[in-house]
């Protein structure tokens, strides 16, 4: 948390990478035989060779990279005699494909964002080294505390392929609906707790001149968000289960069909914005900022990315989706995830250093700076203690606080799935399918992952 990004935070994976790397699959995945390591010690436990170059690639989005910078800042203390490269880019896939292909990548690598290298065909083809090495690492904080210790909940889980931890996540993304808390207050709205509230709301929105909705039309899986959860909520673990195992019929289950007929109410009442679908998610974001909409569906990455365009005042704040009738989950369920992929390649030439990074990436201080600059919850416990938090991620914190968090797992495992949902999606909020022809659509596309022999399958 969809368990992959959107455009600054997610995205689709690509399929041009994917068929580039499995052709070069064979004689990957020898973990370190070629990197370089040094003594360890109490004070180096990783082994780091001390003047071993350190290559550091990061993706640069909407939260920045000044987190990112202070790790490498804190790995030069560190290890004085390293010199190290630094590069914050956009593209991740188109830089370092070619790079991952000739078994020349760099030492550590946040793969993020749009056009992100293929994760699934990354772990296929054994490019990705086991991290357990680092989790088992003492904490740069307090040596007796193991770094897996220092983690919450779910995020090692989130990044083990085959048993194996092969990506570290960094941010801990939640999805809800997005409203300004002072437009509310001055218009005297109330957020709805059940769905049948939010479509009378909606009315009443509608009325006082203001669009109730808008969304990021050219990026369809914004509005999976919201369907999704309200499936999760209605269903239960064990409707996101039987999605994420490819099970027969399982998108077009009463809890799914509940959940996008609800989505559908939006559009067949016309209480989404005039021109949403054209909109890319900066746009669809700025026009919310402005007032110009009451609700958007989006990640807690929200309030980070909206920051410059966002005037004083607005006190945006995330909420849970509303419930639908006799949800299997409570009112407070939320979905979750963890992002900004971090990993370290199975041919990096400093691999010790690559895992050094990420130890320091994951103290405390950089996480707590993080949080401050770019108003996103890292998956570093205790990280926002003792903070004075923005209106936005406190109302994320609280929402992590919930102990019926769930996510789904099938856009990270099958790519072509998640592109089949995203195209129904963006037809059926332009009103050019029914929720009927839509749940046909996801089921066929899923159906055709579940039969193909050529993709591994995953089970829940």
């Amino acid at each position: 948390m969809s368990i992959t990004l959107h455009p600054t935070r997610r995205t689709l994976l690509a399929g041009a990478s994917a068929l580039a790397l499995t052709a070069c699959a064979t004689n990957a995945g020898k973990s370190g035989d070629e990197s370089r390591k040094g003594t360890a010690s109490n004070e180096n436990p990783l082994g780091v060779a001390s003047d071993a170059p350190l290559e550091v690639v990061i993706f640069k989005g909407g939260y920045g990279d000044q987190y990112a910078q202070q790790a490498r800042d804190g790995y030069r203390q560190r290890h004085q005699q390293s010199t190290i490269d630094y590069k914050a880019i956009q593209r991740v896939g188109e830089v370092l494909q070619p790079r991952f292909i000739a078994d020349n990548p760099p030492d550590v690598v946040d793969n993020t964002g749009a056009g992100r290298l293929d994760l699934a065909t990354l772990v296929s083809s054994g490019k990705l080294r086991d991290l357990t090495e680092l989790l088992d690492a003492p904490s740069l904080d307090d040596p007796s505390v193991k770094v897996r210790d220092t983690l919450l909940p779910g995020v090692i889980d989130e990044g083990t392929y085959d048993g194996k931890p092969l990506v570290l996540n960094y941010a801990s993304v939640l999805w809800g609906i997005w409203y300004s808390k002072s437009l509310f207050a001055q218009k005297g709205w109330t957020y709805p707790k059940t769905w049948a509230d939010m479509l009378t709301l909606c009315g009443e929105i509608k009325k006082a001149g203001v669009a109730p909705w808008t969304w990021q039309g050219k990026y369809p899986e914004y509005m999976n968000d919201p369907l999704i959860s309200l499936a999760a909520k209605a269903g239960g673990q064990d409707l996101v289960k039987s999605i994420d195992n490819l099970e027969p019929n399982a998108w077009k289950s009463p809890a799914m069909t509940a959940a996008v007929t609800a989505i559908h109410e939006l559009v067949a009442r016309g209480y989404v914005m005039s021109g949403s679908e054209g909109l890319s998610h900066t746009e669809a974001q700025n026009a919310w900022s402005k007032g110009q909409a009451a609700f958007i569906p989006c990640g807690s990455w929200l309030e980070s990315e909206q920051e410059p365009v966002t005037t004083p005042g607005f006190d945006m704040v995330m909420a849970t989706v509303p419930s639908l009738d006799n949800d299997k989950l409570p009112a407070g369920a939320v979905m979750s995830a963890s992002s900004e992929s971090f990993l370290v390649p199975a041919k990096a030439k400093n691999a010790q250093g690559g895992l050094e990074y990420l130890r320091v990436l994951l103290s405390r201080d950089i996480a707590k700076g993080f949080a401050q600059n770019s108003k996103a919850l890292p998956v570093v416990r205790g990280a926002t203690d003792g903070l004075t938090l923005s209106s936005g991620l406190s109302s994320v914190a609280q929402a992590a606080k919930s102990t019926d968090l769930f996510g789904y797992r099938f856009r990270t495992w099958y790519p072509p799935l998640a592109k089949g949902l995203d195209d129904a999606t963006g037809e059926l909020m332009t009103g050019r399918v029914t929720p009927a022809q839509w749940a046909d659509r996801v089921q066929k596309a899923a159906d055709e992952v579940a039969k193909d022999s050529s993709v591994t399958k995953r089970k829940r």
